[in-house]
């Protein structure tokens, strides 16, 4: 499976979920010498950020115009000529979470997808977004190890809970459109 491409950064492995990456700053980046992440002391992203603009259930940009795509988190798609089965409701629903707030950025072991991506947890005044996304039945969870291995777990019991109980997608799709082997490669 193909998690990250040519240049993707990685946290080193002793920075998990819980230890966010330090705050990038244009210095700091050219002090270190290339994207922001090193295997010497990662540099990611912000720790903060407002959230200028939602592009879809899993995807947002904040300030600096730096993407952010949820770790752990695969909303069904409504952007670039897609419209999956209840990507226009997760994509609503996560702009009404999170624009024009300011929200908190963790980071795991790798810093960015292949297509550049910032990968994060997001939280908004001590609710965990990417949790949400999944118990409301908004996104499925998508496990691309070594990110995500000490919540995907708790992440994907509430999947399930979401599914027994026909939330959100689980109730209204038919195929589950973020369930497709079309997308597993994603990072």
């Amino acid at each position: 499976m193909a998690r990250s491409g040519p240049g993707a950064a990685r946290a080193p492995r002793g920075k998990r979920r819980w230890a966010p990456c330090l705050v990038a700053t244009g210095a700091a980046v050219a002090l270190a010498g290339g994207d922001g992440c090193s295997d010497h002391g990662a540099v990611c992203g912000p720790r903060e950020a407002v959230v200028e603009r939602v592009i879809d259930g899993d995807t947002i940009v904040v300030a600096g115009d730096v993407k952010i795509r949820y770790l752990l988190v695969d909303a069904p798609e409504a952007t670039t000529g897609h419209a999956d089965c209840y990507g226009a409701g997760a994509a609503q629903f996560n702009a009404d979470l999170v624009l024009g707030h300011t929200v908190q950025l963790d980071y795991d072991v790798d810093c960015r997808d292949r297509f550049g991506r910032t990968l994060a947890y997001v939280t908004l005044d001590g609710h965990d977004v990417n949790r949400l996304l999944i118990e409301r039945g908004y996104a499925c969870v998508l496990h691309i190890p070594p990110d995500g291995d000490d919540r995907a777990g708790e992440l994907e019991a509430l999947e399930s809970s979401a599914r027994a109980a026909g939330r959100g997608l689980w109730g209204a799709c038919d195929p589950i459109p973020c369930h497709s082997t079309r997308r597993v490669d994603r990072w």
